[in-house]
């Protein structure tokens, strides 16, 4: 025997002890192929050897053979023994949910944290919308307050446009106070303080 088939025999070997559960050589094959790069046949060829030796048994089902460990060289285990294992394999898997479950509430917290704005980009958006309302204000008034002489073609066209203007300002208006409703949730401090901190100027005085 190479010394390569005894390295084979031997993980083989290894594994079904620790296992110490039944499997087929194709099993044993996908379970160590990508660790050890064991090929099929070699797999194949070490079980038999294996069993052969008695160091492992082998079980016929049809055209399916089975390996597993000699449990002859295990200590028996008691029922109480057997009792205590199954109520830890239960206790261990209560905790394998629970931090599942904690896992999956992490992570979607955390996706929702990577999805909202950080208080200062809010305020840096508030105070851009705040300068484009006063920009259409600006607008408005020098509209208003022209003195020349229109035609009612004309004088439609601007109140058309006031009307877009006043309606963009008003959708404008409220998403900052949106915005600011979402950052004072959080801020320990007034919405007047707020407001001065960041030099955010509103026309509700």
């Amino acid at each position: 025997m190479s010394k390569k088939d005894s390295g084979c025999v031997q993980i083989i070997l290894n594994y079904l002890n620790e296992k110490n559960r039944p499997y087929s050589a194709q099993d044993v094959f996908s379970n160590l192929q990508k660790q050890h790069g064991l090929g099929k046949t070699a797999v194949v060829k070490a079980m038999e050897q294996l069993a052969q030796q008695g160091k492992i048994r082998e079980k016929v089902y049809g055209k399916q053979k089975i390996y597993f460990a000699d449990q002859s060289q295990f200590a028996d285990v008691s029922d109480a023994d057997l009792k205590e294992m199954d109520c830890r394999i239960t206790e261990l898997n209560n905790q394998v949910q629970t931090v599942l479950q904690n896992c999956r509430q992490l992570d979607a917290e955390l996706k929702e944290l990577n999805s909202s704005l950080t208080t200062a980009e809010m305020t840096s958006q508030i105070q851009e919308l705040k300068a484009e309302c006063e920009g259409y204000k600006e607008h408005l008034q020098k509209i208003q307050s022209a003195t020349n002489h229109v035609t009612p073609e004309e004088r439609e066209k601007v109140y058309k446009e006031r009307n877009v203007y006043v309606k963009e300002w008003k959708k404008r208006k409220r998403l900052v106070s949106d915005m600011m409703g979402a950052i004072l949730e959080g801020y320990p401090k007034s919405k007047k303080q707020f407001l001065e901190e960041v030099g955010v100027e509103t026309d509700e005085d």
